[in-house]
């Protein structure tokens, strides 16, 4: 199977500003994931292991949204997610022939992912980048696609926009390993073993570097709400 062939598998949607289609919403990818189990995902890629296209075809399926999740809340780009995604399946892929189930599958996925990431994270630094003020698509993209508001009267929904955004820059001045470690904890709910296992660090490291990532962001939070007009 050709990088072509993987990146088909991986629907981009089609349309004039970024959203998610319904299977690649993250809230809906993790309800997906609960019905996946880690025995049935190896099972699996242990048949991809042996060449069968179908077996990866279904990874990819049940799979996808959480890459891609996590992807965009790691880069604050949609665009960029998708390519991330496709990446890690390719390399799931090429690297099947060598498959051993010695972790969990998703923990397997997420290493992957990791080091994607944190590449390019490292190319935007030499670049000098600042997606998410740069991005002219992150202002109404992928960001706001990940809050849930639920039944928000209109005249909340201004300031609750404004609090995602601030915690989305929050989120985005973080150190990519704290990053990381706090997408995997706060928004795929991943145990702190798994953590470790994906950042490859100890338990105390990890729960250090989560205590240092949650001091910073209210910090950044605390400068927005100061920010605000008490007035209002």
């Amino acid at each position: 199977m050709t990088a072509a062939s993987v990146a088909g598998l991986l629907p981009y949607p089609v349309m004039p500003e970024p959203e998610w289609p319904s299977n690649l919403d993250p809230s809906v990818s993790k309800g997906t994931e609960e019905t996946c189990s880690d025995e049935e995902s190896v099972r699996l890629m242990l048949r991809v292991k042996e060449g069968d296209v179908r077996a990866f075809e279904r990874l990819v399926v049940l799979h996808q949204g959480i890459m891609i999740g996590a992807a965009a809340r790691m880069l604050g780009n949609l665009d960029d997610a998708h390519d991330i995604a496709q990446q890690v399946f390719i390399r799931v892929w090429k690297s099947a022939p060598r498959y051993e189930p010695t972790a969990k599958f998703t923990t397997w996925l997420f290493t992957i992912m990791r080091n994607l990431v944190f590449n390019e994270t490292r190319r935007r630094a030499r670049r000098k980048e600042t997606p998410l003020e740069n991005d002219p698509d992150v202002e109404d993209g992928p960001q706001r696609q990940f809050a849930d508001p639920g039944a928000i009267a209109p005249d909340q929904q201004v300031q609750h926009e404004e609090l995602e955004e601030a915690l989305e820059k929050a989120m985005s001045a973080l150190p990519e390993k704290q990053r990381l470690a706090v997408v995997l904890r706060r928004h795929e709910e991943m145990p702190y073993e798994e953590i470790c296992a994906v950042l490859k660090m100890s338990l105390p490291a990890v729960k250090s570097l989560l205590f240092r990532a949650r001091v910073e962001m209210r910090r950044h939070l605390a400068a927005f709400l100061d920010d605000e007009d008490p007035g209002e």
